[in-house]
């Protein structure tokens, strides 16, 4: 059974960093487009980041960009994002997601993981 398990989320002050893991089981990272989505209380669930299987491309929402940076380590099946900067709207459940292509749609992935809480807050 496929799984993707996030970690590392936390408490952390305006400014400080987290980094977030997603681990996977059943299911090779390496091959597929990890997406990094966030959901606030009382909003949509909004798409942070991607990086791509092929050739490792990486995308990022316009809000995170030269904050947050995603990376993959294949030898543990395990994508990060690495949060810096932390502001309190970036206060959410992360989850990372899977599937073929990047999209910021978060009805184009197939499989989810169940999401981790980050808090940025004095």
């Amino acid at each position: 059974q496929v799984q993707l398990v996030e970690s590392g989320g936390g408490l952390v002050q305006p400014g400080g960093s987290l980094r977030l893991s997603c681990a996977a089981s059943e299911l090779t990272l390496e091959n597929y487009a990890i997406g990094w989505f966030r959901q606030a209380p009382g909003k949509e669930r909004e798409g942070v980041s991607c990086m791509m299987s092929s050739d490792a491309s990486t995308y990022y929402v316009d809000s995170v960009k030269g904050r947050f940076t995603i990376s993959r380590d294949n030898a543990k099946n395990t994508v990060y994002l690495q949060m810096n900067s932390l502001k309190p709207e970036d206060t959410a459940v992360y989850y990372c997601a899977a599937d073929s292509f990047c999209s910021w749609h978060r009805d184009e992935y197939e499989y989810w993981g169940q999401g981790t809480q980050v808090t940025v807050s004095s």
